[in-house]
């Protein structure tokens, strides 16, 4: 793969920490869902950092997008959270990986599961299962810090109320306000327990999100019985 220069094409805002980057891409060859590609910063003075963004947008949206979540000691975030503006370019690497992607044709049940930013590629499964019209039974477990933190709330609202054969499941894990109507507290054996398909079922999982939420999630799946092979995850941030 070569590095290629996007162009920033409209800039959503998700979250107080958080921003959609829609790209401008000339000859990008398309991507599966669940896949991430590398950014790449040239400071003037020739330094630069690279780090690696999950896709954001569906195959079928028609632009490529990245979510970014403001890290307070990152090289990378800081600038394309606060900084770049709509015409800004940089350089990007893609698409990348192979494992972690789902599409319609591999069929389910399917259960994803995300801590914090670790959404973003399984918003990019969910869009395309929109997308192409699939109905194959799907549970989103959310788990975010606070009801501010929540990144495409409004998004995984209209998803689920499609009515297609998904089910989203959201928990807080600090503050939840009086009016909260989903669960509180940490994802949890209990909680993977209650809304998991049978393991004879052939569920398949994702799972993404910092490293202690994922290890914690997969350990328990595979606790309750289901192939280890079918449990995938992507992990960010310390081991």
């Amino acid at each position: 793969m070569t590095w290629e220069t996007a162009r920033v094409a409209e800039i959503v805002p998700e979250t107080p920490r958080t921003r959609t980057l829609l790209l401008d891409l000339d000859g990008w060859p398309g991507h599966r869902p669940g896949q991430h590609l590398d950014v790449r910063l040239t400071a003037e003075d020739g330094y630069r950092a690279e780090r690696s963004y999950s896709i954001a947008s569906a195959p079928e949206d028609g632009h490529v997008s990245i979510t970014v979540e403001l890290l307070d000691d990152g090289e990378v975030s800081p600038y394309l959270v606060q900084e770049v503006e709509v015409g800004d370019r940089f350089e990007i690497r893609g698409p990348i990986g192979g494992y972690f992607v789902w599409e319609a044709k591999d069929g389910g049940p399917l259960l994803l599961v995300a801590g914090g930013s670790g959404i973003v590629p399984l918003r990019s499964m969910l869009r395309h299962r929109a997308a192409v019209g699939s109905d194959v039974p799907t549970r989103l477990v959310y788990s975010s810090r606070t009801l501010a933190e929540v990144i495409y709330r409004s998004q995984l609202d209209e998803l689920a109320g499609r009515r297609d054969g998904l089910e989203l499941v959201q928990t807080l894990t600090r503050d939840a306000p009086p009016d909260w109507a989903g669960r509180t507290g940490r994802v949890d054996e209990t909680l993977l327990r209650e809304v998991s398909w049978p393991p004879d079922t052939g569920q398949t999982a994702f799972v993404c999100g910092p490293t202690g939420f994922v290890e914690t999630v997969a350990a328990a799946l595979v606790s309750l019985g289901h192939d280890p092979l079918r449990v995938k995850t992507e992990r960010f941030g310390g081991s």
